[in-house]
């Protein structure tokens, strides 16, 4: 059992086909706010954005994430011991980056792999411990236990956790190199090899100062090459070598008028000859110490480290879901009908970011609770309301709980019911800068082209004063033709504007298009005068909303008229 193809994302071998949001959609729904305040670090950030504007519309998947989700946000410990785990998982990550570079000598290949096995093993015993504590349901978490225990029973753990100690102790013994250097008939250098491999430090009384010394007493000259007990030294090169700690190693030698002396870098031919002598030896010691871990050639701990970023998503987004819920506001866990239906029915919704804004302690934060549905009798929306009075906070909200429930992820509401879709496309107001070539109803006529073009069914178009221009006339006429083709195309659709003759209009388009996505005329309201951010179904209440603010503020001409009669 091991993790090939084992996700948190996804049932095993599931085809997953994916679509990602638009840098629009992105920048629309607020997605790096959103980001930015589920984590500070810069590879997290990444990591949870690319999975969060990736989306599916398959129902198993979506149900598969949502119960993984749950878990996590149901287990404070299964996210402690993973918030911990994560630490030795960016551990394995960097050892990974490690072992792909190629100039590593072979002893520091060794410690590292050491390293990595002694990391995996401590991973897989950690997060078997806290599957096995907890009493997870989802598919996910199970599938999880399920491997990390046949992992940590059929590949005799305890032993290689053994042989993981034994052999970093084997690999700290060396503690020096005895060399043997032959000398030409002038009395330089000429080859120099390896003769042992110590395990104790050399001394000064040792070999070093019978050769400083050697030349006043002809008596230190030692004749042959045995050296104060060890194995005479060998010159040959044979393939495989057999060798330990305070044994001869042959065949570990190096011719020195191979390498040129170099006045310009000052190349030292000694030097140079012993430094590829060390690496010779030192590549063959850890070819021998790897035999040892050959029994567990198949332990990795990098397919592993591949659900760190999985595990990153859940948590993170699980910690917030906790501090909305400190603040007492509602998160629920949506339920999914078909994707045919196109359909949604969310009670008590509200936008995320203003809860991001709660918990951050923001004192202008006010949030109104509404509901909002999607279905055969209502598809495509026409908002209509004041200035600031929530219709833009509204819209981004569905558009944010849609994305945040085919993540898995718990909606910002009291109950979710809802059909997936298959992408989010949205148009809000053009930057300035990109108006310049096409003006601003010609850019903003091209995109919403350019949506059309790859938008089904069962896509979610969210529009956010779109076409507005100086010339009403004009923006009112390119935006009925495309509430039409939305109606023909049958998405569902919030189309928030001031053109509150589109809004009464929505007769007119149901009757002359073709289609089974029904427009209807939704307000933003306003109660004595104040806005009270709620939504209903109604025709567009322009005249209602001015004579409220003009009862509050005093402006009606009977108001107006008894002032002056007062002072006269």
């Amino acid at each position: 059992m091991n993790f090939k193809n084992f996700s948190l994302l996804h049932p095993i071998d599931k085809d997953v086909k994916y679509n990602t949001l638009s840098k629009e959609a992105i920048n629309d729904l607020s997605i790096d706010y959103l980001c930015q305040n589920l984590t500070s670090d810069s590879y997290e950030f990444n990591i949870i954005k690319q999975l969060l504007i990736n989306i599916t519309d398959d129902e198993e998947v979506i149900a598969y994430r949502r119960d993984v989700f749950e878990d996590f946000l149901n287990y404070p410990k299964l996210r402690e011991d993973l918030t911990a785990l994560l630490l030795k998982l960016k551990d394995l990550r960097e050892i990974e980056r490690f072992q792909k570079d190629t100039e590593a000598s072979s002893m520091w290949q060794l410690i590292n792999r050491l390293r990595e096995l002694d990391g995996y093993v401590d991973c897989i015993t950690s997060i078997r411990e806290t599957l096995l504590s907890l009493d997870i349901k989802s598919q996910g978490l199970l599938k999880l236990k399920s491997i990390v225990n046949d992992i940590y029973n059929d590949s005799g753990f305890p032993q290689l956790k053994d042989d993981i100690n034994e052999t970093f102790e084997k690999a700290r013994c060396l503690k020096s190199i005895t060399l043997g250097v032959n000398l030409d008939n002038m009395l330089k250098p000429k080859t120099v090899g390896v003769i042992s491999l110590n395990d104790q430090h050399f001394t000064d009384s040792g070999l070093l100062k019978k050769f400083m010394n050697f030349a006043k007493n002809e008596s230190e000259l030692h004749h042959g090459s045995d050296v104060s007990g060890f194995t005479t030294y060998h010159p040959a090169n044979p393939s495989t070598v057999t060798f330990g700690f305070g044994k001869v190693v042959t065949g570990a030698q190096q011719d020195l008028n191979q390498i040129q002396d170099s006045s310009l870098t000052g190349a030292d031919p000694m030097s140079d000859a012993l430094k590829k002598v060390v690496t010779d030896i030192l590549k063959r010691t850890v070819n021998n110490i790897k035999a040892v871990l050959h029994k567990y050639v198949g332990v990795s701990g990098y397919s592993f480290v591949e659900l760190m970023p999985e595990i990153v998503f859940y948590i993170r987004f699980a910690q917030l879901c906790d501090k909305i819920r400190a603040k007492g506001m509602p998160l629920s866990k949506a339920d999914i009908r078909e994707k045919s239906y196109r359909m949604c029915d969310i009670k008590d919704i509200y936008n995320i970011k203003l809860a991001i804004k709660a918990v951050n302690e923001d004192a202008d934060t006010d949030i109104v609770l509404n509901d909002f549905v999607f279905d055969e009798n209502k598809r495509i929306y026409i908002l209509t309301g004041p200035n600031r009075g929530g219709k833009t906070t509204i819209t981004q909200a569905v558009g944010l709980a849609f994305l945040l429930a085919q993540n898995g992820i718990y909606v910002p509401c009291n109950r979710m019911t809802f059909s997936p879709c298959d992408n989010i496309f949205t148009h809000f107001p053009a930057d300035e800068n990109d108006t310049v070539d096409l003006g601003r109803l010609g850019e903003e006529s091209k995109r919403l082209s350019e949506i059309f073009r790859v938008a089904t069914k069962y896509s979610l178009l969210l529009l956010n004063e779109s076409l507005a221009t100086t010339n009403v006339a004009e923006g009112l006429y390119i935006a009925k033709d495309v509430v039409k083709s939305m109606r023909y195309l049958g998405v569902r659709s919030i189309f928030n504007t001031h053109m509150h003759e589109l809004a009464r209009s929505v007769d007119m388009i149901n009757g002359s298009t073709k289609g089974d996505s029904v427009v209807e005329s939704m307000v933003t309201g306003v109660e004595n005068g104040h806005r009270s951010f709620k939504i209903f179904i109604a025709e567009p209440q322009g005249l209602s909303y001015a004579k409220d603010i003009a009862i509050k503020y005093g402006v009606t001409f009977d108001n107006i008229k008894n002032e002056i009669d007062k002072r006269a």
